[in-house]
């Protein structure tokens, strides 16, 4: 089954790191670039870290802060989250895309983070 599952979400308080992860199975996840989003309700959904081979793209407003990370040899990637502000309350979605893969984009469900005392 082709699906990606995120898990690491919850509650977290104001300046925590919390580690998020994403598997992908169904999938030929090497050929894959990797992606972090994030939507608070109401507004869009916002890319704010990607990966794709040995490279990683951030936006400025998590770059410094956030880790994006993978591992091709289980199908999963990461997401660490340091000093976490209570802006950070989220949906987090894990996304994936292969250039190679004609009509390949995917989604996770997303998981929930909580930034509260």
């Amino acid at each position: 089954q082709v699906q990606l599952v995120e898990s690491g979400g919850g509650l977290v308080e104001p300046g925590g790191s919390p580690r998020l992860s994403c598997i992908a199975s169904g999938i030929i996840f090497r050929i894959y670039t990797m992606a972090w989003y994030r939507q608070v309700a109401g507004k869009q959904r916002e890319l704010f870290a990607t990966i794709d081979g040995g490279s990683t793209q951030y936006t400025d407003s998590v770059k410094g802060r956030f880790t994006i990370s993978r591992d091709n040899a289980t199908n999963m990637v990461y997401l660490q989250m340091n000093d976490l502000k209570p802006e950070g309350t989220d949906v987090y979605y894990c996304h994936a895309v292969s250039p190679y893969v004609a009509g390949s984009a995917l989604w996770g469900r997303g998981t929930q983070v909580t930034v509260s005392s």
